[in-house]
């Protein structure tokens, strides 16, 4: 008997946004932007404007600088570059911290980013503190229900269930997802990326029939608000294949990794990290059924994706 394959997901890095998000997700949530009322007033919006106007010169420099640097960090992320990214992102910690004080919540945006490229180095030790803080901010900042709230609690999640803690992970899943249904409404794609986090979260701990509905719930979200081939659905169906990879069902797995596979490729280019994970999840699979030449094709070209991380 062959030994139990464990495809790896792409629930940590879902982009919503950008910034990174959030990925696939638990799409990871690099961001530099915070999230806009769908519905703002036009009295909020002249008051954003009058904000705007009036601050000084030198802090929208800064902010504009700010800016940058999350722009620059997110796309040395999807390069692969993790180390630069890391020290980018420190930079524009750093601005924030100076420019806007050290519990706005652009800070946390920073904070928030650092973490999850600490986390994607296994480095849970110093992305916890960093997500916590975060939290803290948007909590006091914004209130308690506001989706970036939500964004903090997933990410959070994401760390806590790489770590085994699934309990805390399943509470705060739990609770992001009710504020984003809340805030954003029930066919927003923020609400796909907390079905898709919980439904990731119950196939780790091998509860396939809870995880499957929410996997299938994430992907109608998806594919009606950002379309066939966008790269978030790609992300839920290479989940999905994950699912039906651990309960033998080898024709869906297939046909799931291989329309994800289509998918990023088309938007994303051959030589993105998440590729990588989806090769990688194909290869297993065909190693599993035999066909260890196409497993070996993939596996290299796996390979040499990854080796372009370093």
């Amino acid at each position: 008997m062959s030994a139990q394959i464990h495809p790896a997901s792409l629930n940590f890095l879902r982009h919503s946004g950008i910034v990174m998000v959030g990925g696939f997700t638990s799409h990871f949530v690099l961001r530099y932007r915070r999230c806009v009322p769908i519905k703002a007033t036009m009295k909020a919006k002249i008051c954003a404007i009058l904000v705007l106007i009036s601050l000084p010169v030198s802090v929208r420099g800064q902010e504009s600088l700010w800016k940058e640097m999350n722009t620059r960090a997110a796309k040395l992320y999807q390069e692969g570059r993790y180390l630069e990214a890391i020290s980018a992102t420190k930079q524009g910690l750093e601005i924030a911290e100076k420019t806007f004080g050290s519990s706005h919540p652009n800070v946390a945006v920073s904070l928030n980013n650092l973490a999850e490229l600490y986390k994607t180095q296994r480095n849970y030790t110093d992305a916890e503190p960093l997500y916590t803080r975060a939290l803290a901010i948007d909590e006091k900042a914004l209130g308690k229900d506001h989706p970036e709230v939500a964004t903090d609690l997933n990410n959070l999640g994401t760390l806590y269930q790489a770590q085994g803690k699934f309990i805390e992970a399943e509470h705060l899943y739990t609770r992001a997802l009710a504020i984003m249904g809340k805030a954003l409404g029930p066919d927003h794609p923020q609400v796909a990326t907390s079905f898709n986090n919980l439904a990731e979260l119950f196939r780790a701990q091998g509860k396939y029939a809870e995880a499957e509905p929410l996997y299938e719930r994430a992907l109608e979200i998806d594919e009606k608000a950002l379309g066939k081939d966008h790269p978030d659905v790609a992300t839920v169906l290479n989940n999905l294949g994950a699912l039906y990879h651990g309960q033998s069902k080898y024709i869906e797995a297939e046909r799931m990794y291989r329309r994800a596979l289509a998918i990023m490729e088309k938007t994303l280019g051959p030589d993105q990290p998440d590729i990588a994970t989806v090769l990688e999840n194909l290869a297993d699979f065909y190693r599993q059924m035999g066909k260890d030449a196409e497993a070996e094709r993939l596996q290299k070209r796996a390979a040499d994706i990854r080796s372009k991380d370093r």
